[in-house]
């Protein structure tokens, strides 16, 4: 993908940040959007498409953790960049639980900077890759391939994490559309009342809130691709919609005065069994036609077993690299762990697996310790870890202001208190080392 199709979103109250990363950015040949709350930021998640977010850690009203929450729960597949002038362990691992790529201190270099943006967007773009080697998925590329050559409606099936958006953006990429948008709207994440604007657009002044025309992700994916994520969750009323457009490859705009032309092809995806619900009159029959052109079912990873260890790897090359980390692999013990799991949240509970155990890794090799699961709180031995890391952080930065608590707690975003509290428990002589 070019730097012109590139665009970043900057979320951060201080207007001299936002205006020094904008200038950073576009020295970089990106194009850049402003944002000086959360709020805004959804505001313009909903109307934009972006290949990358920085945004802010503190903030007034939607902190930069709730706004990684917001972005998770909407299913938004951006890297999120995380920049704080306070940071914490605390901070870092609950960002990255809540989806953050990487985590960014305040202050720091154009040459940082630079270096991390062009680093996370290469690598969101290596990650659009597909691995594998078991042969039912070879096939299913195979297949995928030759649907590229056309412009046939593709609906792909398969549990919540296989790999669907991922199979519907491969198929744009070798597809004649490629240099044009792909654009994916999840219709799960979207309230029914706010998906037919968000899919077809509306005419300023069509209801109270319109002071703008909006243009609708139709148009925008224009001589592109559209993805039609989890088209189950989408309102018969709204199906009945879709389906004209897909009859008369036209659309209307919410408060609009005349149908406009688009040139589009489709993919659905879901997880569920489509025909099942037009028995029970819970979707459309003709719109299920109109989009099971070519159906695909994409197999769940337990069914995949030789390519457990095989994404592990490719994840924990990603990460370490993202997190500047020299972790090379995993124990026996570690690789018998991940053969063992059941994986029910498939490809991306292991991705969110193996990001976490590279984060907790102090070894060159990553171990059982090392390991939280989604499906359970972190155990014992992981909250060691953690106080651990909290230990040296805190005493690391002590070390750089020469023992002084108050600079250390403005540092670390926690008050003097803490501080002392936290040396009295890690012993009297680190206590006593240590000075105000």
């Amino acid at each position: 993908m070019s730097k012109d199709c590139q665009h970043i979103l900057i979320v951060d109250d201080d207007p001299q940040m936002r205006l020094a990363l904008m200038e950073a950015i576009k020295r970089l040949g990106y194009s850049a959007a402003l944002s000086n709350n959360g709020k805004d930021a959804l505001e313009k998640l909903r109307k934009f498409d972006f290949s990358l977010i920085i945004t802010d850690m503190k903030m007034p009203d939607l902190s930069g953790l709730d706004l990684l929450k917001e972005i998770r729960k909407a299913s938004l597949k951006i890297p999120v960049l995380v920049i704080t002038a306070f940071p914490t362990v605390e901070n870092a691992v609950d960002s990255m639980k809540e989806g953050a790529i990487d985590y960014l201190m305040k202050p720091f270099s154009f040459e940082t900077v630079k270096k991390t943006i062009e680093s996370l967007l290469k690598k969101n773009s290596q990650k659009k890759q597909i691995i594998t080697k078991n042969e039912d998925m070879l096939k299913i590329l195979k297949i995928a391939e030759d649907l590229a050559l056309s412009d046939i409606t593709v609906l792909i099936y398969g549990e919540s994490g296989t790999g669907k958006e991922l199979l519907a953006r491969y198929i744009h990429s070798l597809s004649k559309r490629s240099n044009k948008q792909f654009v994916a709207v999840n219709c799960a994440a979207i309230p029914d009342n706010l998906l037919e604007s968000e899919l077809f657009g509306y005419e300023k002044g069509a209801f109270t809130g319109a002071i703008d025309r909006k243009i609708g992700k139709f148009e925008i994916a224009h001589e592109g691709t559209i993805l039609l994520d989890e088209i189950a969750e989408m309102s018969i009323v709204l199906q009945s919609k879709l389906l004209r457009v897909l009859q008369e490859k036209e659309i209307d705009r919410v408060g609009g005065k005349k149908p406009i032309s688009v040139d589009v092809r489709v993919i659905a995806t879901t997880n569920k069994d489509l025909k099942k619900m037009c028995l029970e009159n819970r979707f459309r029959e003709d719109l299920y036609y109109r989009l099971n052109v070519f159906p695909i079912k994409l197999p769940p990873l337990r069914q995949r077993q030789e390519d457990i260890l095989l994404l592990a790897e490719y994840f924990l090359q990603i990460y370490s690299n993202s997190f500047t980390k020299e972790v090379i692999g995993f124990t026996e013990e570690a690789k018998k762990f991940l053969m063992s799991q059941p994986w029910k949240g498939n490809v991306r509970e292991l991705e969110n697996v193996v990001q976490r155990a590279v984060f907790m890794c102090k070894d060159r090799f990553i171990d059982l310790k090392d390991f939280v699961l989604d499906s359970e709180p972190a155990s014992d031995r992981q909250n060691g870890r953690l106080k651990d890391m909290e230990k040296e952080l805190i005493l690391k930065t002590l070390k750089e202001v020469k023992g002084n608590k108050t600079k250390a707690a403005k540092i670390l975003g926690i008050s003097v208190r803490t501080i002392r509290n936290k040396l009295n428990e890690y012993g009297d002589k680190t206590a006593i080392l240590l000075k105000d």
